[in-house]
């Protein structure tokens, strides 16, 4: 098979596409035969070297998978020819820019049918990102008034669907080009950060969900009501917020995401009943891993990009 790997941290131009022999699967594990690879910015940190999550270079990157079970020696959960997808392992390596991955039953769920391999392979990161943030951490109900911080964005276009799902007032921040989009996701409001402080827009908000960082976080204080819950992806390490948050009266919080077979069935509901889409802004393929990383360290993404295989 064919894998993307790397042999010294640097730029996308270290990305190289060389022949490796195919997983075996472990008990319990299925191998997948991968039709499309979701994109995340933690992978372009890691490929540069900003830290070490899966150790030093040689290392394959990638989690997000959508694809065809092609073994399944030992478990129940799946057999040859189902389709797939999922966000195996992580923290640790999944080694999933490759032809063919083999992962966990447990950290897949079947593709639902009205998304295609692309789409699916989009979600899982960003999905589980926001559902553990809003529904597992911020506990989002009917009423609530949530904050998204990077509307446009992948984990950001996700949450609003899902807080909308949980009946929430959904108020989200985004440059004013994606605001067409956002409110498209269904947020009841779009401040355009580049024009607008959002601390003099919004006021009594229940939960923020932060996936900018930076000043963002401290200042997200200001606009929530007594009790409110800052959940971070971005500063979930810093105890000086942290402590802040809660000498204010507030709840802070960090996620550290993982693989969830609930969360992932619970997406799949919301995208069977029409409630949840996945933005993918552009796909490459393959053979075009350094073009899609490039675009990837420039930022200000819409959705996800995405390999295809």
């Amino acid at each position: 098979m064919r894998v993307i790997t790397q042999q010294a941290l640097g730029g996308p131009e270290v990305l190289t596409i060389v022949d490796a022999p195919e997983p075996q699967p472990l008990p319990t594990e299925v191998l997948v035969r991968v039709k499309a690879i979701g994109l995340n910015p933690l992978e372009a940190r890691l490929r540069a070297g900003e830290f070490p999550l899966i150790g030093r270079p040689p290392f394959i990157l990638g989690w997000d998978i959508s694809g065809v079970v092609e073994e399944a020696p030992q478990t129940w959960r799946f057999r040859p020819g189902d389709e797939v997808f999922g966000m195996p392992l992580f923290p640790r390596a999944a080694s999933a820019y490759a032809e063919v991955v083999s992962a966990p039953a447990l950290h897949l769920a079947r593709k639902p049918a009205s998304l295609s391999h692309v789409e699916a392979s989009a979600l899982p990161v960003v999905g589980l990102t926001a559902w553990q943030g809003l529904v597992d951490l911020g506990g989002v109900t009917e009423g609530d008034r949530v904050l998204v911080h990077g509307g446009g964005g992948g984990v950001g276009h996700v949450a609003i669907q899902i807080a909308k799902a949980l009946g929430a007032h959904v108020v989200a921040t985004a440059r004013g080009s994606k605001r067409k989009l956002v409110e498209g996701f269904g947020a009841d409001e779009v401040i355009d950060y580049t024009a607008v402080d959002f601390t003099e827009a919004v006021r009594d908000i229940d939960v923020v969900l932060d996936t900018i960082g930076g000043d963002t976080v401290e200042r997200s204080l200001e606009v929530l009501r007594p009790g409110g819950h800052l959940v971070t992806a971005v500063a979930e390490g810093d105890p000086e917020l942290a402590a802040k948050y809660e000498a204010a009266g507030m709840r802070f919080s960090g996620i550290a995401v993982d693989p969830d077979p609930v969360a992932l069935r619970g997406l799949v509901e919301l995208v069977e009943e029409g409630r949840l889409r996945v933005h993918v802004q552009e796909t490459f393929p393959f053979e075009r891993v350094t073009d899609a990383h490039r675009l990837l360290d420039g930022g200000h993404l819409q959705g996800k990009l995405v390999l295809t295989v």
